[in-house]
């Protein structure tokens, strides 16, 4: 395994999963345009099996306790990048403004346009995952998610939905928006869970 024609040392190579290339770029992949989004309109809502609804604003969000994580990413386009750096609020962080239903076992996270990505409550509460609204110490671009992004740990990149504006914890699974369009709906890319006819 290579970059750009350099062979890499072995550390490295046994962290980029089956089928996948190491890039030192960020590739841009969405489905639709970039959204406009004001911030003086902007929310962000936590709903589904909790006690009761919650609702952030931008300033609101903003003031939740911040942190940062460092995690590798790959894109089910098979190519990986190591050692980005987020910064946001942890999901866990959040969670700590949830009342959250025992019979809670799934996630959904709905964006701009109606796009959603599931996830298992187990990973949502990973210790790493983030909804980031910095990327590299700065702001992310528009076209990767501005203002604020959830980025999932452990899954391909298409389980970290850009223009994150809510969360739904439900009993059962629903398909996201990918899953319902032929990709796989457990997305470990050590297994290379990619595409499926049959998620369930």
């Amino acid at each position: 395994m290579a970059l750009f024609g350099k062979k890499l040392e072995p550390e490295t190579a046994a962290r980029i999963p089956p089928g996948q290339s190491l890039t030192d770029r960020f590739p841009v992949l969405h489905y639709g345009p970039v959204p406009r989004i004001d911030l003086e309109k902007w929310d962000f809502k936590v709903f589904g099996l909790v006690g009761e609804p919650v609702r952030f604003t931008w300033e609101e969000f903003r003031q939740l306790p911040q942190s940062q994580v460092t995690m590798d990413i790959h894109c089910v386009t098979r190519w990986s990048k190591l050692d980005t750096v987020w910064e946001g609020v942890l999901a866990t962080e959040l969670m700590k403004h949830v009342d959250l239903k025992p019979q809670a076992k799934f996630v959904v996270a709905h964006a701009e346009y109606g796009f959603t990505a599931n996830v298992p409550l187990e990973f949502f509460l990973d210790e790493q995952t983030i909804f980031a609204h910095s990327f590299g110490g700065k702001p992310l671009e528009k076209d990767h998610g501005w203002p604020l992004r959830l980025v999932v740990p452990k899954k391909y990149f298409w389980k970290s939905a850009k223009w994150v504006r809510g969360i739904e914890f439900l009993a059962q699974d629903k398909l996201g928006f990918w899953e319902r369009n032929g990709y796989n709906n457990h997305a470990d890319p050590w297994k290379e869970e990619r595409y499926s006819e049959d998620n369930w």
